[in-house]
């Protein structure tokens, strides 16, 4: 009897060195260029290919430009909310970031290989969501200390806190707000890893349904098939959602650092 090919959900998650790059080092440091690395080139790209399609600034503009134009300013209204007109500054690098987000977490979910390489959800690594929440944080950090100096620390003492209570509300406030880098890279990480982890077990259940005679493929195969399709639109939906929450938390710590009271 042949072994039955077992499906391992964490397999596409894998960092995997391209073009012999295994053995490229500088300084006895290895700088393989991986897959995940690629797919990090190509949504850079696709950013700067949906971009320039807003520079051509045409009296009637085209669906291109009306497409970058709308997310321009669904990111100069999210920002105008949550930060205040201070915000206007912000929307290079909050469009930038939610785009490099959304390009990134759809092109995980194309089924078709591109050459030659099967699309690879590089933020379902928290190497990757890490370095972006780490890079939003360092900003509010720079906003923060240039803007108020070290009235900046006033933030973690809430006004109206009695004095005898100082001390532990500024220790609590200190580490909720050392914590949120950890919390916006993860919540994106785990979301995305999440999902694609179960889309693969239900591939394993279709395909261990259909090797296994018609009673098992009627009550594995054919569920397991139709919850894949559910959880395929689900995934469409968190992709998009997992973007703006990323964004949104970005403006609101950016919010703390401009209007500090």
């Amino acid at each position: 009897m042949a072994a039955e090919a077992k499906v391992d959900p964490m397999n596409q998650f894998a960092i995997e060195p391209l073009f012999g790059s295994d053995n490229w080092a500088i300084a006895g440091h290895n700088i393989a260029f991986t897959n995940s690395a690629l797919w990090m080139a190509i949504a850079t790209g696709l950013l700067m290919l949906f971009v320039s399609g807003g520079l051509r600034r045409e009296l009637v503009p085209g669906r291109w430009q009306m497409a970058v134009e709308s997310f321009t300013g669904f990111i100069d209204a999210m920002l105008a909310t949550n930060v205040g007109p201070n915000g206007k500054k912000y929307v290079p690098y909050i469009f930038s970031l939610f785009m490099f987000i959304l390009f990134a977490n759809y092109i995980g979910l194309v089924p078709l290989g591109l050459i030659g390489l099967h699309p690879y959800t590089f933020t379902s690594h928290f190497t990757a969501t890490g370095v972006l929440s780490v890079m939003a944080f360092s900003i509010v950090l720079l906003v923060g200390f240039a803007k108020h100096k070290l009235h900046f620390f006033s933030l973690f003492v809430p006004h109206g806190t009695p004095v005898f209570m100082i001390p532990l509300i500024f220790l609590v406030e200190l580490i909720s707000f050392l914590v949120r880098p950890f919390s916006l890279g993860l919540r994106l990480f785990v979301a995305m890893m999440a999902g694609h982890v179960l889309l693969e077990v239900l591939s394993s259940f279709v395909i261990t349904g259909g090797n296994s005679g018609p009673m098992a493929f009627a009550i594995a195969a054919v569920p397991s098939f139709i919850l894949m399709v559910v959880i395929c639109a689900l995934e469409i939906l968190v992709a998009g959602i997992q973007a703006y929450v990323f964004a949104l938390l970005t403006c609101v710590y950016l919010n703390d650092a401009e209007n500090l009271h």
